[in-house]
């Protein structure tokens, strides 16, 4: 298969348009659900503050997460603002999101659980920014690695290679589906859907990153978006695996995303 090849400036834009189409697709659904649980709505008192925490988390992770997977290119070029705006990383966004919400939820001391209601949002959005990757072929850079697999795609140099920007959304959507059908069984532990669906994304990034060109290797081996996967999944998954043995045993766990 042969994509259509748009120029870089096209790319970009392109991609850009999706991008924010994403944001502002998932802010909606997000804000829909809310409603159709009767809670309180994105400018309500205390949870507004959560959005902004989450917002500037996400844009911040977003950036630094790039900055991790290519060090040799921001350091090289450390006087030039454009590019060191440019790029943007999925795993950056979550992670800094987790973290902006969790430091905003301390600051306005606000114990209960948002993430659940992220994770349909999340989906949606993820599956929509991954279709401008796609179209916007060499120029973005999550293309895979070349292949002799029949449904391999050619961005436009000559060689197919895999379409990992698709092999994302169909993870996204079979993942966040098995996790949705179910959610009766994970409502008593408020948060613990967000846990899992992250984790299965953090755990996906890690296998699926090693059939994509590598950047700049650390420790000659892994990427750094696989690095940022490794380390988090390490603090986030005794969390995890902690919620779920009070979901099997019926008991309440406080500490909630």
């Amino acid at each position: 298969m042969k994509l259509y090849v748009f120029s870089a400036s096209d790319a970009h834009i392109l991609h850009f348009i999706f991008e924010w189409l994403a944001i502002a697709i998932g802010v909606q659904l997000y804000r829909r659900q809310r409603a159709s649980k009767q809670l309180a709505g994105l400018l309500a008192p205390g949870h507004y503050g959560v959005i902004i925490g989450c917002v500037l988390g996400a844009a911040i992770g977003n950036k630094a997460a790039f900055w991790i997977e290519y060090p040799h290119m921001w350091a090289a070029a450390s006087d030039k603002l454009q590019l060191l705006m440019s790029g943007q990383s999925i795993v950056g966004g979550l992670l800094g999101g987790l973290l902006g919400v969790e430091f905003a939820k301390a600051l306005l001391k606000q114990p209960q659980s948002t993430g659940d209601n992220f994770v349909f949002p999340l989906m949606v959005a993820t599956v929509i920014g991954r279709i401008g990757c796609f179209l916007a072929g060499l120029n973005d850079g999550t293309y895979g690695n070349a292949t002799s697999l029949p449904w391999g795609v050619d961005f436009g140099d000559g060689i197919a290679r895999h379409p990992t920007q698709i092999y994302d959304m169909i993870f996204v959507l079979a993942w966040g589906s098995y996790l949705l059908r179910y959610r009766q069984t994970w409502q008593s532990q408020s948060g613990l859907m967000f846990k899992m669906y992250l984790a299965g994304y953090l755990f996906w990034r890690l296998l699926v990153d090693g059939i994509k060109p590598v950047p700049y290797y650390y420790f000659s081996y892994f990427s750094g978006i696989q690095i940022l996967c490794i380390i988090a999944l390490v603090i986030y998954l005794p969390l995890l695996v902690r919620q779920m043995l009070r979901l099997n045993t019926g008991e309440k766990f406080g500490l909630e995303p």
